[in-house]
């Protein structure tokens, strides 16, 4: 399943829908301004909370948390730099985790669980330019999950890229 975001560098109290690929609208992102943190919620299109999405404060490196009934579910940071590609590591609190790998920037980035393709995100299956994908590859995944990782990963690569 793929789902459709309009790309756009969006300010803490900026709410937008992301698509599925029939054109409707499939999870809200609500950004929670007036808060002392970055955080955002994805919900569904009956405005039900899915996940919260909140940057992680006095971290030594840059983080974001990703919360699900109002209890930790995922931590995100950034693994390592290179040149040619982005490299985060997504820690969920069972101790598994998820790594993704690719130009974040660029909107050309995958999700991996233990070498297995979860998502891919790209840019290339549209014209338009501020238009990327949420690939969702397989059909038992958390499809908000892998909707709030890119989500995290594309914020956290912005704030870095304006630091």
């Amino acid at each position: 399943m793929k789902y459709l975001v309009r790309d756009k560098i969006f300010a803490i109290g900026d709410d937008y829908w992301i698509e599925d690929e029939q054109g409707r609208h499939a999870f809200l992102v609500d950004g929670k301004a007036m808060r002392l943190r970055d955080t955002l919620e994805l919900k569904d299109p009956d405005g039900q909370v899915l996940v919260t999405l909140r940057q992680k404060m006095f971290s030594l490196r840059d983080a974001m948390t990703i919360e699900r009934d109002e209890r930790p579910l995922a931590t995100i940071r950034r693994k390592r730099l290179s040149l040619l590609r982005d490299h985060y590591r997504v820690t969920l609190v069972e101790g598994t985790g998820l790594d993704i790998s690719g130009r974040v920037l660029d909107r050309e980035f995958t999700v991996e669980y233990d070498g297995e393709l979860l998502a891919h995100i790209s840019r290339r299956w549209f014209h338009v330019r501020e238009t990327y994908a949420v690939n969702v590859v397989r059909e038992d995944a958390d499809a908000a999950l892998l909707v709030a990782v890119a989500v995290c990963v594309i914020r956290m690569a912005e704030r870095e890229r304006e630091d």
